[in-house]
């Protein structure tokens, strides 16, 4: 693969938003060229693949589209699905499994699936010391953030090294294969042990007047990507657009970096990645940064894709949720300047979305996944989470090519 060099990095502290990149090429065969080329070879994407999770956060999609998701995700990869689809009448999330299951033996695979409303996760997570993921009805809470979380939590009982997010509604295979070689990609140019990688798809289609519009910004992600634009700017003084992915749901990070990271609830979790980055190592606040993240600082790369990203059309009440949730995040963190809020609010209230002189509501933020007791985790999901399912390839296991105890 080959890839745009980036020429413009912008500094929040110890955090490096390197502008977008583009995909030049798909597959730049066997040439090995030196990182400032932007070129990574076959064998380079491999070894990050070798160690990656796919997360692939699922609700009520159709078979044929989670099948589809599936065949896109390089061999080498693992595969865990975290649903929360509906259960009655139809137990959506047993054709889920059942799909996974199938899929992997045909390609002789491991993965794994689970369901978030089970009751034995959830004990296993209170167990393990996160009772803020539990709701009032003693179940992990609905929502995409606590799926990244589960999800994030599973990952790190492997021992691989590296995390990738890849939503179930994707239509297009091609594209999801795509986001992992970008993810690899990324990683491996950023050489760095708290890495991060967010994609910008090259564009979204829409049908309009009996013809395909290739849309080039998502209705939600342009004001994300503003606001946080604004409160870079707020601190240099210099205007900005390099935030481009604020809303990216297909994005990568290395487990060093993700499980220090605390994760936001529902659709604002993508957006708080990088508040929580600002507020972590930005330093603005006086927290307690671990010197070794610090030293090192950590490198976001931002990288526009070649295919277009096809999906499910959920409705304008879907997007103003998001970019609601995302400004609600903003608002409330110790990082966002007066005069960012101030914008915000103007902005939620110009939109009928908050009543004036009222308050943006907080949106659930939750520990970093590596707080939580991992060995006690891991236990606990193999005694008391009945949907937790270990596939190894040809046939299920009880885990020998998925879990990894720690040291």
């Amino acid at each position: 693969m080959r890839l745009e060099q980036s020429h413009r990095t912008e500094r929040f502290g110890a955090v490096r938003i390197h502008e977008l990149q583009r995909v030049i090429q798909l597959d730049s065969g066997d040439a090995r060229g030196a990182v400032d080329d932007g070129v990574v070879s076959h064998d380079a994407i491999r070894a990050i693949e070798r160690e990656m999770v796919i997360v692939i956060p699922c609700m009520n999609e159709t078979r044929r589209v989670i099948e589809g998701v599936l065949s896109g995700i390089p061999q080498d990869c693992l595969i865990v699905l975290v649903s929360n689809s509906s259960r009655h009448p139809v137990d959506r999330y047993e054709i889920e499994a059942q799909t996974v299951e199938q899929f992997c033996r045909l390609a002789d695979r491991p993965a794994v699936t689970v369901h978030q409303r089970d009751p034995g996760l959830a004990a296993a997570f209170k167990s393990a010391g996160m009772p803020e993921l539990i709701g009032d009805d003693g179940l992990v809470r609905s929502g995409k953030g606590e799926a990244m979380l589960v999800g994030m939590a599973v990952a790190a009982l492997t021992g691989r090294r590296y995390l990738g997010y890849i939503d179930a509604d994707n239509y297009v295979p091609g594209a999801v294969h795509e986001y992992v070689k970008v993810y690899a990609a990324g990683l491996h140019l950023a050489d760095n042990p708290y890495a991060m990688v967010r994609i910008s798809w090259h564009s979204k289609p829409k049908l309009r007047d009996g013809r395909l519009f290739f849309s080039r910004r998502g209705r939600s992600s342009e004001i994300t990507n503003g606001f946080l634009n604004r409160l870079i700017a707020e601190y240099s003084g210099f205007g900005t657009e390099v935030i481009a992915t604020g809303n990216a749901g297909e994005h990568a990070l290395s487990l060093d970096l993700g499980l220090r990271l605390r994760l936001a609830g529902g659709f604002a979790v993508e957006p708080f990645e990088y508040v929580d980055l600002f507020e972590q190592f930005g330093g603005v606040l006086d927290t307690a940064a671990q010197p070794e993240v610090m030293a090192s600082s950590v490198p976001v790369l931002q990288i526009e894709t070649r295919n277009p990203h096809f999906h499910d059309n959920k409705g304008e009440e879907h997007v103003q949720g998001m970019r609601l949730q995302a400004l609600n995040v903003l608002y409330h963190s110790p990082v966002t300047l007066p005069a960012v809020r101030a914008a915000i609010v103007e902005f939620m209230v110009a939109q009928g979305a908050l009543a004036p002189g009222a308050e943006p509501p907080r949106e659930r933020i939750y520990p970093p996944v590596g707080s939580l007791e991992l060995d006690l985790l891991r236990d606990q999901l193999d005694t008391e989470a009945e949907t937790l399912c270990k596939i190894g390839g040809h046939s299920t296991v009880e885990g020998s090519r998925v879990w990894t105890r720690r040291a």
